[in-house]
């Protein structure tokens, strides 16, 4: 905490009036072209944004105007002609395991936010990868705590450096889009802590958000919002978080969330979409005259938004920065670059002309609309680019986010990209529309590339995971009339991969961003080494996950849902480990056009486990790395977790000792009963490998017991 920030938050907040109070606990919504219309409290001359709440000139409050950003500054419908640097998802981020381009990234938004006069961002998310089929997993980074929160916390840092507030989301659980905002996450209240909790509680203490935004769903019965035992006793008690808690839009139904440790109402015209009435006005004050809202509360709520505008300095503005959009644009470069996955390989990529004398190297690029761009993910955190989309096809769907439901395509064509890398080559296209005719131009091509693409997107899950509109029947043609196809998939999740064993390669791309058509033709071609790493579990198949069939998925929107997650914290790769099931793809897999070894493996206990090792590039070309520290087995058995990582950058033959030192958490369970995290006294074993599924060195540390933290 900011104890200078905190004194000024008191001091401030005692010479407010009552109404001045009240104004600063809701935000309203500003016009768009889909949803609301001019809020009569907005005054004319502010920009519009997803969230106003006004200021108080006469004590250097400023107004807060507030935007998503996870994926970069949006602006859906606000603000006519607005466009912003678009990120890869968050998701591509995840396959960085890159912390300082994390940061860069947050960065990016910070300058572009406050350049606009934006100066609260909702981002990131932190949710993790609990369900392959969860809409919303592109706006997540992983399905690991101590990944998400140390990017995370990166990126949050990045964004405040910029003096603007970066708020996490979405505090929590909110790990499937099926009826949000009637669904009841069931979960053990110390696997809670010891998973997605954990995430949140790592890049708070880390990078100290000026803000926590609540989830739409409930929580063991109780919405999120209004969830004492989470806000109250977790966020604000144990953890000891001095920000503002403020709801998502539209998730709050009753005046009383403000008794249970919410500070603010926003979005309150969609609480008036979903639930009849704005609770943050006329009900909170009927409740303050009526004694049931105590003047304490009030003031509590109140210092703590004024807490995190004098600690993050948004009222300390002098000017708009300047803003360099191509060297934004670099970052979104490399962080396409980074986030890649090259899945499986036999030798056919990077792409090599054969050796037929005086003939053209004929390559077939199929499919995903690879002539125009590159797909985004849909709902509040898509990012128009300059310039503007390439195309914009609306797809639709029910409940409030159905026109918000768009193929957006990203004007970066990797068609285009692999011609200007190629020249030489005769490249052809085909959309892909049928098999028939996409094997047509694939059986006289001597490399055929298909473009697997899927809209995924805020309030919808996936069916299954499959591609849609025929693509995989299109691979499966594409395949069986060329011996050397390759498939770029571009989506938000896992996917399923009938036509696994019939082709050589395999690149997960996700949402790669305004760049993204370069990054994959750059791997494509071998000008970028790819060194991405999967930062969930791809499963074979639904039956591998603990919820094969999603709770309420297919019933009407606004069907009350639960989702029992009884993997506790064994979420993604600990999941199969516990199971023992092997997954198409591990998390942290990812293959590379060099190779790495690891030797000399040391563990110690000196006050805290701290893990050494050599890394070695052992191959012909310069390259990226993440070797990755587990837990494999605790005194009480089997138990699988993540407890370390470095990213490194080594010529060939060029080698580098890591140290990495553990959070003591993460060998660790949480106690409810005692409130405390304890590790047990014994004997661990931990191995350091390539992926989870594939850790080629071990090592035993015995530990004496240990309670700690809160």
């Amino acid at each position: 905490m900011n104890p200078a920030a905190m004194e000024r938050a008191r001091d401030v907040e005692a010479q407010l009036t009552d109404e001045e109070r009240f104004s600063l606990l809701v935000s309203v919504m500003g016009t768009n072209t889909t949803l609301t219309e001019k809020d009569p409290r907005i005054p004319d001359d502010v920009p519009m944004s997803a969230g106003y709440t006004p200021g108080i000139p006469r004590l250097g409050i400023p107004a807060l105007l507030m935007s998503d950003a996870s994926l970069g500054v949006t602006n859906p419908g606000y603000r006519e002609g607005d466009t912003a640097t678009a990120l890869p998802a968050s998701i591509a981020l995840g396959a960085s395991f890159n912390p300082e381009l994390a940061r860069r990234s947050g960065q990016l938004v910070g300058r572009e936010a406050r350049s606009k006069g934006l100066n609260v961002q909702l981002a990131g998310g932190l949710n993790l990868h609990r369900d392959p089929r969860n809409g919303r997993n592109f706006e997540y980074l992983s399905e690991d705590p101590w990944l998400t929160g140390v990017l995370g916390a990166e990126s949050v840092k990045g964004i405040q450096g910029e003096q603007v507030i970066s708020t996490v989301k979405h505090f929590s659980l909110n790990c499937n889009e099926t009826n949000r905002h009637w669904l009841d996450a069931i979960i053990d209240p110390g696997a809670h802590r010891e998973s997605d909790l954990l995430a949140f509680e790592i890049a708070i203490e880390r990078a100290h958000p000026g803000s926590v935004m609540t989830g739409y769903n409930k929580i063991n019965g109780t919405y999120a919002g209004g969830n004492e035992a989470l806000l109250q006793g977790i966020l604000k008690g144990a953890w000891g978080f001095p920000g503002w808690v403020m709801s998502d839009w539209g998730a709050t139904p009753r005046w009383d969330f403000a008794l249970r440790g919410q500070d603010q109402e926003s979005g309150v015209q969609i609480d008036v979409m979903m639930w009849g009435q704005e609770s943050f006005t006329a009900p909170l004050r009927a409740a303050y005259a009526a004694g049931d809202f105590p003047k304490e509360r009030l003031s509590g709520m109140v210092q703590r938004i004024l807490y995190a505008i004098f600690d993050v300095g948004i009222d300390r503005w002098e000017g708009a920065p300047d803003v360099d959009l191509a060297a934004h644009a670099d970052i979104a470069l490399e962080t396409a670059r980074q986030g890649i996955v090259l899945l499986t390989n036999d030798g056919v990529l990077p792409l090599a002309a054969p050796s037929t004398a005086g003939a053209p190297f004929r390559i077939a690029v199929i499919g995903g609309h690879a002539q125009l761009g590159v797909p985004s993910g849909c709902g509040s955190s898509a990012v128009t680019p300059p310039g503007g989309y390439a195309e914009v096809h609306s797809i639709g769907g029910p409940g409030i986010m159905g026109s918000m439901r768009n193929l957006y395509l990203l004007p970066s064509s990797p068609l285009a990209e692999l011609q200007k890398l190629l020249p030489d080559a005769e490249i052809e296209y085909d959309p892909g529309m049928s098999p028939g005719e996409a094997a047509l131009l694939a059986r006289r091509s001597d490399v055929a590339i298909v473009f697997g693409i899927r809209v995924e997107g805020e309030g919808y899950d996936n069916a299954d995971l499959s591609l849609p509109w025929g693509q995989d029947a299109v691979i499966v043609a594409v395949a069986e009339a060329n011996p050397n196809a390759v498939v770029v998939l571009e989506t938000g999740n896992p996917v399923a991969m009938p036509w696994l064993p019939k082709v050589r390669a395999v690149l997960a791309a996700w949402y790669p961003g305004q760049c993204g058509g370069q990054a994959i033709a750059e791997i494509l071609a071998g000008v970028t080494n790819p060194s991405g790493k999967l930062p969930l579990t791809f499963p074979t198949g639904l039956d591998q996950t603990p919820r094969p069939e999603l709770p309420g998925l297919g019933t009407p929107w606004g069907t009350p849902t639960t989702v029992i997650y009884h993997e506790g914290s064994d979420v993604g790769y600990r999941w199969f480990a516990k199971t023992g099931q092997e997954p198409l793809f591990p998390f942290g897999h990812g293959l590379s056009y060099t190779r790495f070894d690891y030797k000399d493996l040391t563990v110690q206990d000196r006050g805290g486990v701290r893990a050494e090792f050599t890394v070695t590039n052992e191959g012909p070309r310069r390259g990226a790395d993440v070797p990755q520290f587990y837990l494999l087995e605790d005194p009480a058995g089997p138990r699988m977790r993540l407890l370390g990582f470095e990213r490194v950058d080594l010529e060939p033959g060029e080698s580098r000792t890591v140290s990495l030192t553990v959070d003591p958490r993460l060998l660790a369970s949480y106690n409810t009963a005692r409130g405390q995290w304890h590790a047990a006294g014994g004997s661990y074993r931990l191995a350091l490998g390539h992926s989870a599924g594939d850790c080629t060195l071990e090592a035993d540390v015995s530990l004496t017991e240990a309670w700690f933290g809160r």
